[in-house]
Order: structure tokens, then C-alpha cells, then sequence
């Protein structure tokens, strides 16, 4: 079975990354925080180091673009190509009222017509180029029978992989996966599927649709994966990786590496509390702890906190 690392705004970073991969690893390709391309410049400079090779040596990355205009879609893709990238991925995923108000990640499910235009010119140009063009898609903007069409457009294209959320932008990341939808998708979806959604455990995986059977190898996760690091090599059936030791390592890595990047100790702290966030049901029993940590203010403070609890 394939593991992917979800993206994950503002989280699963390249410093993320490469702690993660070192300490816990089990991933088979991470996906980066989406990048959003404009008429001004295909990426920020926050964005293009991000992606740079030299900052994520050993980890198979996929960058992933957000945008509604096929323009800006092949020029970030040029540029990525540029740095060595032969696979991009669409977001037609993103749940944000900022974000589907523009057209963009989910947004742009409700216009098909636009949709299907958008698509004939990036995979013209992926014919081209030689690119792969993967997509990480909802099942719908406002109604799950959007996917039956969906589908049929994701069909007409080369698309290299097809990642299911199988929720509707509504309902964001509550309530049940949708997972008749997936199931539908498994039966009439040319290209190789992708599961995303709700696997915290492993028993999560025996209630996918194909994966008892084996027409689904790969999945992805990001907010299982984040919530316990410890979970990659479980879903694979190897060791727990639940070492205490291991934890700490991983935390202390990211720990120092943003305050050496980062000032003041508030800003660090926030990123800290942001994986904290993720992290505290680890350490159900270090309640009063956690409590404390989260409102610390410098790094003292924090480190009496984070270090009674690992």
C-alpha cells in the first residue's frame, strides 16, 4: 500500500517535511501547500523556496497549484518543471470561503462548463511538455451528485491520478465521508484512485470501498498523519513507532529549526500551538499541561510546559 501526505496550509512545510520523513518516514509522496499562482508571478518567494530541491532532499514532493486560470496554471507549472518537477496537482478541493468565492479548490466544481475549458488547456500543454497532471478533487461544490459528472469530465483527460474527498464543500471536514460516491468512483473512473479522508486508524482503512479486495493501494492522509505521526508505518503493518523517544525528536526538530528561522518567541509558539493542536489527544492525561502550554508566551514557559508532557 502507497501512503501520501495530505497538504496542509500553513503545517506541512518543508521543515515539516523533512522531520517527518527523517524521524518517522513510511510516506510515499508529500504534497506541498497549495501554491496560488497570479498574473504578477507564478510563485511567491515564500512559495519557490518551499518547493526549491535543495530543501527537500530525499522526498518524492509533488507541488500543488490553486487557481482557476489556465495561464497562470501552465506558467507555475513551466517554472516548477524548471526546478526538476515532472508531476503537478490540481486543487479542486479547497474548502475556504476566501478561496471558492474566487473560483478556486472547490469553488470551481460549480462551474463545469469553465471547468472542462480550464482542463483542455493544461492537459494540451501537459501533452506537450511531458507533465503529469494529478488532481485532488471533492465530490461536488453544494450536492454529492455533482461527482456522476464529474467523473465523466475527469474521464475525457490524462489525468495521472484522481485523490476523492468524499465530501461537498459544505460540509468541509464534518461529518462521514461520502463513501457510496468513492465507490462509484472505483466502478466507472479511468484513472488510478486515491482515497482521502477520516483514516485516523488503522481499522479506518477496512471501510474504504476496493480496499479489501485490492483495487484501492493508495491512500492519503493529513490530518491522521499529523494527529500521530506514528501512524504511517502502522497503516503499512510495520512497527508502531510509538516510542515516546521518537515523539520528542520529531518535536524538538521542528521546535528548534523555527526558532532559528522565526522571531520573536511568540511566533514560534504559535506554530508550535498549531501542531499542539493535532497533538494534544496523544496526551489525554497531561490535560492541566497542555492547558498551560498553550498559553505560553516565551519559550521558557513553553519548554516547563512541552517537556513535562514528552
Amino acid at each position: 500500500m502507497k501512503i501520501y501526505f495530505a497538504p496542509m496550509e500553513g503545517i506541512t512545510n518543508h521543515i515539516f517535511r523533512n522531520a517527518y520523513n527523517e524521524i518517522y518516514g513510511h510516506i510515499d509522496k508529500f504534497f506541498t501547500p497549495f501554491i496560488s499562482p497570479s498574473e504578477k508571478s507564478p510563485m511567491t518567494p515564500r512559495e519557490r523556496k518551499d518547493v526549491a530541491p535543495e530543501n527537500n532532499k530525499g522526498i518524492v514532493l509533488v507541488p500543488q497549484i490553486l487557481t482557476c486560470r489556465s495561464d497562470n496554471f501552465i506558467e507555475a507549472a513551466k517554472e516548477l518543471q524548471a526546478m526538476g518537477y515532472n508531476e503537478v496537482n490540481l486543487n479542486l478541493g479547497c474548502p475556504s470561503g476566501t478561496v471558492c468565492a474566487k473560483g478556486k479548490g472547490a469553488g470551481f466544481l460549480s462551474d463545469t462548463p469553465a471547468l472542462t475549458r480550464f482542463m483542455d488547456d493544461i492537459y494540451s500543454y501537459a501533452d506537450s511538455a511531458n507533465l503529469k497532471i494529478s488532481i485532488k478533487t471533492r465530490l461536488g461544490y453544494s450536492n454529492p451528485d455533482e461527482f456522476y459528472d464529474l467523473v465523466d469530465i475527469f474521464n475525457g483527460f490524462p489525468v495521472s491520478e484522481l485523490i476523492v474527498h468524499p465530501r461537498i464543500r459544505s460540509d468541509f471536514y464534518k461529518g462521514e465521508p461520502r463513501m457510496e460516491y468513492f465507490a462509484y468512483a472505483l466502478e466507472h473512473a479511468k484513472c488510478p484512485l486515491v482515497y482521502n479522508g477520516n483514516i485516523f486508524t488503522c481499522e479506518d482503512l477496512n471501510d474504504l470501498p476496493g480496499f479489501a479486495d485490492g483495487r484501492l493501494d493508495t491512500i492519503m492522509s493529513g490530518r491522521g498523519l499529523l494527529s500521530d505521526p506514528s501512524l504511517g508505518s502502522r497503516l503499512k503493518g510495520l512497527t508502531s513507532d510509538t516510542d515516546p523517544g521518537k515523539f520528542r525528536k520529531f518535536h524538538d526538530t521542528l521546535y528548534n529549526a523555527y526558532r532559528k528561522i522565526m522571531s520573536p518567541d511568540i511566533n514560534v509558539l504559535y506554530k508550535m500551538k498549531d501542531l499542539w493542536a493535532y497533538w494534544q489527544h496523544l496526551f489525554e492525561d497531561r490535560e492541566r499541561d497542555i492547558k498551560r502550554l498553550m498559553k505560553a508566551k516565551k519559550y521558557a514557559e513553553y519548554e516547563e510546559a512541552a517537556y513535562r508532557i514528552i
